[in-house]
């Protein structure tokens, strides 16, 4: 069974070296500690977000946190091809649901999309609210699924928007994929982008009531490819992180 992950603050274990001791505190201590009691000769790994994880062994739980005794340093890389989820805002947690999923797939950034027929609006307070909510919903789900790195979590953009992020990330030599029921070309046979730094692929998923024809149109005009993912219409929940991990897969990192 793998280790459970705690976090750090991005940085921090970069000078932490093989066989000294680490001070988990805080409050990713106490929940080690105190929550999940965690006792001597229990491994945990301890991540920063960023790439880092120590791979350690519990030697002392104290009242500050958990003392571990560092076994392995180590920097993962950053993916050849970054994979980001444009999330149209949805209904109830349908959105959050899928960021959640995409994050313990794989994905590397979601964006949230005020599409044209998205019920949900993020204005104001509530977008920092609603922002805030993603980013909670994308570290627990990173530390589910063991991840040394955290999924970025973008600022809200409406079409304009995200039409700008589609040429940007062409012009770095990414590519944008737009998911639709109507789209002639399956997801698996789409020329995919050779690794460089930099690189992203855009997954955009349209909320419930669907992405307009305007809408696709002007995504295409800015060079995305309209895809579907197989014969059966997906919710928008489950739309993305299914596109994510069939991505994945292609690009080698579920080798």
């Amino acid at each position: 069974m793998s280790a459970p992950v705690f976090f750090a603050e991005p940085g921090s274990l970069r000078d932490v070296t093989v066989g000294s001791t680490y001070l988990l505190d805080g409050a990713e201590g106490r929940h080690a500690g105190v929550v999940q009691r965690r006792g001597p000769g229990e491994r945990v790994d301890v991540v920063d977000g960023a790439g880092v994880r120590l791979r350690g062994v519990v030697v002392a739980v104290e009242a500050a946190g958990v003392r571990l005794e560092v076994r392995e340093h180590v920097v993962e890389p950053v993916a050849g091809i970054g994979l980001v989820l444009v999330q149209a805002l949805a209904k109830g947690d349908r959105d959050e649901l899928a960021i959640e999923a995409a994050t313990e797939v794989g994905a590397d950034e979601v964006l949230p999309w005020q599409a044209d027929r998205s019920i949900v609006v993020w204005r104001g307070d509530r977008a920092a609210k609603s922002r805030a909510r993603w980013v909670a919903t994308v570290r627990t789900a990173a530390k589910q699924s063991r991840r040394s790195r955290l999924p970025l979590v973008g600022t809200a953009v409406d079409g304009v928007g995200l039409v700008a992020r589609v040429v940007e990330t062409i012009a770095g030599g990414g590519a944008a994929l737009v998911l639709h029921e109507d789209a002639s070309r399956p997801l698996a046979t789409v020329e995919l982008p050779a690794a460089r730094p930099g690189a992203q692929i855009l997954v955009v998923v349209g909320p419930e009531g669907g992405i307009t024809e305007r809408e696709v149109s002007a995504l295409e005009g800015a060079g995305a490819q309209a895809v579907r993912l197989g014969p059966h219409v997906l919710r928008t929940s489950t739309a993305g992180p299914v596109a994510i991990a069939l991505l994945a897969q292609r690009l080698g990192y579920w080798g």
